[in-house]
């Protein structure tokens, strides 16, 4: 009987600490959008690799990937594929030639603009760290368990696409543990063991270093304007802008109307350090197609390339 005891109480060990089996370092989650905020145009760069770490796969490749599915899958941005940018490019510049038929090919200048480019550099990619293990034998049965730690970090930029200036940079990371467990029982004549799962914990700190990228450039973007551009105008005062429900713009939401000022270029370094934005006018969204938008135009005389912008 005593030997029984001693194995129900092993049992619910087991349990309990495969139950426990993962302790992870972040709980963050992603925020979702406010439905009455444009969504901003974002695009990802392939990663760098500084971490020393050379694996099965492509590390930087593979970590820009996992953030622009991040980014899509949060429902907060419009994000351009740019890893399939070069086909598109090939697309336009057949369509372009002699050798397409032109009715249906890509046309130039339809690639959407990203208002800001999210650049990223691996410095620490540690897949698996011993941290101890322990073991138990009493009277024939024995329970022995061990534990792991992953950790990674990334340097996280964001640049204006229009100057190329680092408007934010932040360090984040993630690190996960896991514990493995086994156990088993032997005798004179007989035995056995069993082994309990022990998962790589790398994926879970990969993971975790995402969700805090996308919480970190989610909170960045927020004191970011959105901007847009009006298409055309009409005699009926009516404009049109190159966004729509896909941007999240709804029906009697009011945006400004600014017109880009001279550029200010450094005397020096020759760089273009923006320009001061007019303000034209006003217009109120009407009606909203997936692609772009027609609004009634409030007061001002905006024209084709003017920016609008939202919450100004």
């Amino acid at each position: 009987m005593t030997r029984i005891r001693t194995f129900i109480i092993m049992i619910m060990l087991l349990v309990l600490f495969t139950s426990t089996s993962y302790a992870l370092q972040s709980t963050n989650t992603v925020p979702q959008q406010g439905v009455s905020s444009p969504k901003k145009v974002v695009a990802v760069a392939d990663f760098e690799n500084k971490s020393g770490y050379s694996g099965r796969y492509d590390l930087g490749s593979g970590m820009s990937e996992m953030l622009t599915d991040a980014l899509i899958k949060s429902g907060q941005f419009i994000v351009l594929e740019r890893q399939a940018l070069n086909a598109v490019l090939a697309e336009q510049n057949l369509a372009a030639s002699n050798r397409a038929a032109k009715v249906g090919g890509a046309k130039m200048g339809d690639i959407k603009r990203a208002q800001i480019l999210i650049q990223g550099a691996v410095t620490e990619y540690t897949p698996t760290t011993e941290a101890g293990s322990q073991s138990l034998n009493i009277k024939g049965f024995n329970l022995g368990g061990d534990s792991a730690r992953a950790h990674v970090a990334v340097i996280i930029r964001l640049f204006d696409t229009t100057t190329s200036e680092v408007i934010a940079s932040e360090r984040v990371e993630g690190s996960a543990s896991r514990g493995g467990m086994d156990f088993g029982f032997t005798e004179s004549k007989w035995g056995f063991s069993q082994s309990g799962q022990k998962a790589d914990p790398i994926d879970k700190a990969v993971q975790i270093t995402i969700d805090n990228a996308v919480n970190y450039i989610a909170q960045q973007m927020a004191s970011i304007p959105w901007k847009g551009k009006i298409i055309k105008v009409n005699e009926a005062g009516e404009a049109y802008i190159n966004a729509g429900a896909g941007a999240n713009i709804s029906s009697g939401m009011t945006l400004m109307v600014f017109r880009k000022g001279e550029a200010l270029i450094d005397p020096d370094t020759g760089m273009n350090l923006g320009s001061e934005d007019e303000f034209v006018g006003r217009l109120r969204i009407s009606e909203v197609k997936p692609k772009f938008s027609k609004g009634k135009l409030l007061d001002g005389k905006p024209e084709s390339g003017d920016i609008v912008k939202f919450g100004q």
